[in-house]
């Protein structure tokens, strides 16, 4: 369900207004400025540190003799041999680079929008660096005897950190506020968006507070890390979310009792636009042109927004069914079944009889059937009673076995504890 940032930052906010991240800004305008197919600037270009400005790619004149550094943004598909080549760098050099013992593991595969930082002079390698992960950089350097390569270990610092926020017109400027980044927001909602709908259910005054790790190295704040506690208010009710890891090492959220957060079925199966419409005993339709009954809710989506199934099954329905159009049944056994009708096409693989998991892609939005515009129509059926997925309680998944409960506590009972420290300030949006 929380496939992409783009989508999850347009449901958070709502109708505030998009917000866009200042790297993601920068890289773009880097990645369309200029003649050259990727974002290739000399470092006396780079701008201030977090100034967010862009920066197209720059020609050089360095002195003579002088070592000219690059930095190159990674695009989508790019190899360092595209990259070599289009930066005007010695293809001998990167197959002696290629050559070093290790060295293919470290530099066949690039991240996109990751940087490198390529040293040289006249086209003639002399050094080569890329970060490996948060705490691994790989140095390539070159002296009369050739190339040597090294993995600089990094390691960082962790810092407990409690904030608090208030909601006044989005979850992402409360979060921003507060002093959390990002991606540290999203997560946020993640824990508690089998509870809570972020797009429909947050109200101005509902409150958070996270209890957090934050990296740094070398003295220097790097990123947010775990959130290792949360709670939310949300309409009054309270909801309360802490890290706990297993015994073999896999790490989950539960509530405080050990009920795990993540909940046997997603609240809405796709990342929607609005709710075009809810579940109703009686209701005018705009095709045929009488009261009838809508059975579920229609989420209005563009054209080809994936769908999700909302918990695993086994499809019991797959093809077309009268003014549903394209849709697909899923049993999720316990009497329960979902259903997703008007879809555009049905994904790879997904057939009738077929085991899905939760999360996994099933089809994609569409207007077959008596549909006025792309959007799901998505049910969810008890024993053959059709029950209102916005309003209906989850089922839970199981608990933590009792065998783990004495971990879990001596774990987690320390992680709770700063949720209640009422000296730490809400902090609303400005």
């Amino acid at each position: 369900m929380f496939d992409t940032l783009r989508n999850w930052r347009r449901k958070l906010h709502g109708h505030t207004g998009h917000l866009l991240l200042a790297g993601a800004l920068a890289v773009l305008a880097m990645l369309v400025a200029g003649p050259l197919r990727h974002a290739i600037y000399p470092e006396a270009a780079l701008p201030p540190e977090g100034s967010g400005a862009p920066v197209a790619a720059l020609p050089t004149t360095p002195a003579e003799d002088a070592e000219t550094v690059l930095h190159i943004v990674v695009r989508g598909s790019d190899t360092l041999e595209q990259i070599f080549r289009t930066a005007g760098l010695s293809l001998t050099d990167l197959a002696a680079i290629r050559d070093l013992d290790g060295a293919r593991a470290y530099v066949d595969r690039l991240t996109r929008g990751e940087m490198l930082t390529i040293r040289h002079h006249d086209g003639s390698v002399t050094g080569f660096e890329r970060n490996l992960s948060l705490t691994q950089q790989l140095h390539v350097t070159r002296d009369e005897s050739g190339f040597h390569l090294a993995v600089e270990q990094r390691p960082v610092q962790t810092l407990r950190t409690v904030v608090r926020g208030r909601i006044t017109s989005s979850l992402f400027d409360a979060a921003g506020n507060a002093g959390l980044q990002d991606a540290t927001a999203l997560e946020l909602a993640k824990l508690f968006g089998w509870d809570i709908d972020f797009a429909l259910d947050l109200r101005a005054g509902d409150e958070f507070t996270v209890n957090f790790e934050r990296l740094y190295q070398d003295g220097h704040f790097v990123q947010d890390g775990a959130i290792l506690s949360a709670r939310f208010v949300n309409a009054g009710r309270t909801y309360v979310a802490v890290r706990y890891v297993r015994p073999d090492g896999s790490v989950g959220y539960y509530s405080p009792t050990g009920h795990p957060m993540e909940k046997a079925f997603l609240r809405a199966p796709l990342d929607f636009r609005r709710v075009s419409s809810g579940f109703s005993r009686g209701r005018f339709h705009p095709i045929l042109n009488r009261l009838r009954a809508h059975k579920g809710v229609d989420y209005a989506a563009a054209q080809g927004t994936p769908v999700y199934a909302a918990g695993s099954g086994r499809v019991q329905f797959r093809g077309e069914k009268g003014g549903y159009g394209n849709m697909i049944e899923i049993d999720h056994g316990s009497g329960i079944v979902t259903a997703y009708g008007h879809l555009s096409n049905f994904a790879s693989g997904v057939q009738s009889g077929g085991h899905v998991e939760q999360g996994q892609t099933i089809g994609y939005v569409g207007m077959t059937g008596l549909a006025t515009g792309p959007h799901l129509h998505y049910e969810y059926r008890l024993n053959g009673q059709f029950l209102d997925p916005q309003r209906i309680k989850l089922p839970e998944t199981r608990a933590i076995d009792a065998a783990l409960m004495e971990d879990f506590r001596r774990q987690t009972t320390p992680l709770l504890a700063p949720l209640q420290d009422t000296r730490v300030p809400a902090v609303a949006a400005r």
